[in-house]
């Protein structure tokens, strides 16, 4: 086996890249670059039934975005190629391999119909079995029988002889030592009746040729590592190190469903999330670093993952944990970035002439993905239908008569302002609460909700007003004294 770690993501183009998939190849391409590998980008689509047209593309795209760059792939020859398995299945390479086995007698030729594998199949489920194991059937076929069945042409797979006694060792990084029984390995079909291998076989011949070191997957593969290993043991190969990952749930603790509303990476681009926010919170999902801190850039990850400290708990995916953690990232991104995320966000909301870069910064550190700014600044586009007991706030002493008091008193002052920005909003409600002998809030909360029509708002009073600008602003607080009159 290379000294060099090399490891592979090895997807298929079968539609959008599930959360869980999205693991796999970011803690594949981690372990690679912490210790200067190799990561390659494999495409697995022996399976031609489940072809998505378009899925080849979403593969690459989803990849850029999240910045995993492969050293070699389809499009990156390093002298392994080819790195898609239909193209391999062309030169006729899993076919000899596992030829190769039914001479050594580690497989068989097996022509049984659909019928008889049916019957099994019914077999077993009168006796309340999980799944048919295959009996064997086919091994006690003769050489003169089997070779005159195949001119015959008669369809056939060919399957994996695994022992029904004894028992079968492996080893797995995460989960330590496995001893599973020979009797329960099931003789899997190696090569499809079509000239296809099966995933798992194919995966053990490519990740022999290609060097493959490690191999990262999830815990529900345990069950079949013992079957690949007895492949790699009847060539005489070296077995690649294993890393099975933990499941990952969703909040109700149920496995994450490969088809809900935001279990992909493209369904959480559609969401408004950042890539690396995503790939920060996935990286997390069964793997906790040395240090107490979660915020991590791509670039801190490859120098700090250490896959011996994946996890075998099962792993939470709680949206509401990634929105904070998307939050995080928009309150650090630099100014020209975050314009170029939020202002088309802001235009599909505000058509007026009024400063879109002010209300971009004003909510900046109050959203956690970029479509929550909609509700947030539609007050700015038209002021909405509200109810005159907003007005009144507990612990800011208001109520609808003092409020109208308020706004009453204040209107002439303002409209007196030749300059109307925060400092001078806020030198007018300064002197008025000072010669009131009242606190700020007596006087602001009244002036933010007759400007904004809203109990929460992503900026104060003074803020508000300065982006509304002094004619809309006055004609609000003239539209807030009219409602509190109507009330009395």
């Amino acid at each position: 086996m290379s000294e060099k770690i090399r490891t592979r993501y090895a997807p298929s183009p079968t539609g959008k890249m599930h959360v869980g998939n999205l693991r796999t190849a970011l803690y594949e391409y981690l372990i690679a670059k912490h210790a200067g590998g190799d990561f390659l980008l494999r495409i697995e689509d022996t399976d031609q039934k489940r072809f998505v047209e378009g899925a080849l593309e979403l593969i690459y795209k989803t990849m850029e975005q999240a910045g995993l760059h492969h050293d070699e792939g389809p499009d990156k020859d390093g002298g392994f190629g080819p790195y898609v398995q239909s193209e391999r299945v062309k030169s006729g390479i899993y076919l000899e391999y596992a030829k190769q086995l039914v001479e050594k007698g580690e497989a068989y030729y097996c022509f049984c119909t659909k019928e008889r594998l049916q019957e099994l199949h019914d077999e077993a489920e009168k006796k309340g079995e999980k799944a048919a194991k295959y009996d064997k059937h086919c091994l006690q076929l003769g050489k003169e029988e089997i070779e005159e069945k195949l001119k015959a042409g008669i369809p056939y797979v060919i399957r994996q002889n695994n022992p029904t006694e004894g028992e079968t060792t492996f080893h797995d990084v995460i989960y330590g030592d496995i001893t599973a029984p020979n009797e329960d390995l099931d003789d899997m079909v190696l090569i499809k009746s079509d000239g296809y291998p099966t995933y798992n076989f194919a995966n053990v011949i490519d990740d022999h040729l290609m060097g493959i070191t490690h191999v990262v997957r999830g815990n529900e593969y345990l069950s079949s590592a013992p079957k690949y290993n007895r492949l790699y043991q009847a060539f005489g190969w070296e077995i690649p190190e294993y890393v099975h990952c933990p499941i990952i749930t969703d909040e109700n603790h149920k496995k994450l469903a490969k088809r809900g509303g935001a279990s992909s990476f493209e369904d959480l681009m559609e969401l408004g999330f950042l890539p690396e926010a995503v790939v920060n919170y996935v990286a997390l999902l069964g793997w906790s670093p040395a240090e107490d801190r979660e915020i991590f850039s791509l670039k801190e990850l490859e120098e700090v993952f250490d896959y011996t400290r994946i996890n075998k708990s099962p792993a939470v995916f709680d949206l509401v944990k990634l929105r904070w953690m998307n939050g995080e990232y928009i309150k650090a991104m630099e100014d020209e970035k975050y314009y170029e995320y939020a202002l088309p966000e802001i235009k599909k909301v505000i058509t007026k002439d009024i400063d879109i870069k002010a209300i971009a910064d004003l909510v900046k550190t109050r959203i956690e993905v970029f479509p929550d700014i909609a509700e947030k600044i539609d007050f700015f586009e038209d002021l909405p239908t509200y109810e005159v007991s907003m007005y009144t706030h507990k612990k800011m002493k208001t109520n609808t008569e003092n409020s109208k008091e308020v706004l009453l008193d204040l209107l002439p002052r303002l409209e007196e302002l030749e300059e109307f920005n925060h400092g001078t909003l806020e030198a007018v409600v300064k002197a008025y609460v000072a010669e009131r002998e009242c606190k700020n809030g007596l006087a602001l909360w009244p002036l933010r909700t007759a400007v904004s029509g809203k109990q929460m708002t992503p900026g104060g009073a003074y803020e508000i007003m300065e982006i509304l600008g002094k004619e809309e602003s006055l004609r609000r607080i003239r539209k807030g004294i009219e409602l509190l009159n109507d009330a009395q």
